[in-house]
């Protein structure tokens, strides 16, 4: 099955590089405009859905809204507004443009991930359902043990006692083990619904927690200029 393919319209590069790389965490092809005129320069009959921006450039996301739902090529694709203005007016407009929904800033990417999947499941009602695999219940690299449902670590069969973020920033390096993840995508994967983190933060619990791994400590690698990894 081809992989859902979405687009950003938005003059914010910032935000659209953080929702670009936390969707296509989530499996989906990304693809950023910075205005509604280099947008029109795409192929636009691709996407199966557009995040919009209202306040933009010439063309405004209205507008583009409007320019989508009179070509019969993209009339159908899904508009889930994001945007400043939060009235009810711009909102009442913004639907009866034929958007699917409306998200005003500020907001966290956990929500704006669980509003396009929520109008991607209802534009596509006939969508072949793939079985789901069991869930992983439990990660190990040799004598470190991750019991995931439990929440649980356990170093040569003694557990060990993570706080939370401490669990999950594990969690998330052994997953991607062998490979060096920047600052970035830790900040994404583990913090995603923080508005703010430091880059500190993950210094400091990178430390914790190759204080308590033991021997397994310098597994969790660091590259200069790079980021983190937990080698192979």
């Amino acid at each position: 099955m081809a992989t859902e393919r979405i687009l950003i319209v938005d003059d914010e590069e910032t935000l659209c590089e953080v929702l670009k790389l936390n969707l296509e965490n989530e499996g989906y092809d990304v693809d950023i405009a910075f205005s509604a005129e280099q947008a029109l320069s795409y192929d636009l009959k691709i996407y199966s859905l557009i995040l919009l921006d209202i306040m933009m450039g010439d063309i405004s996301g209205l507008k583009f809204a409007k320019m989508l739902k009179l070509d019969v090529t993209t009339a159908d694709i899904p508009i889930i507004f994001c945007t400043a203005r939060d009235t009810e007016d711009d909102m009442v407009l913004g639907l009866n443009l034929g958007a699917d929904d409306y998200i005003t800033k500020p907001y966290t990417v956990r929500n704006v991930i669980a509003r396009v999947k929520s109008v991607l499941r209802r534009s596509n009602p006939h969508k072949v359902v793939l079985e789901q695999k069991e869930p992983q219940k439990v990660l190990q690299i040799e004598g470190l043990k991750m019991d995931l449902e439990f929440k649980r670590c356990f170093v040569d069969g003694g557990e060990i006692k993570l706080v939370r973020k401490e669990f999950e920033l594990l969690v998330y390096l052994v997953s991607h083990k062998g490979k060096i993840l920047s600052r970035e995508q830790i900040l994404s994967g583990v913090w995603r619904d923080e508005v703010v983190v430091l880059d500190r933060t993950i210094d400091v619990h990178i430390t914790r927690l190759r204080s308590k791994l033991g021997k397994y400590g310098s597994y969790i690698v660091t590259r200069s200029g790079f980021g983190y990894g937990f080698r192979d």
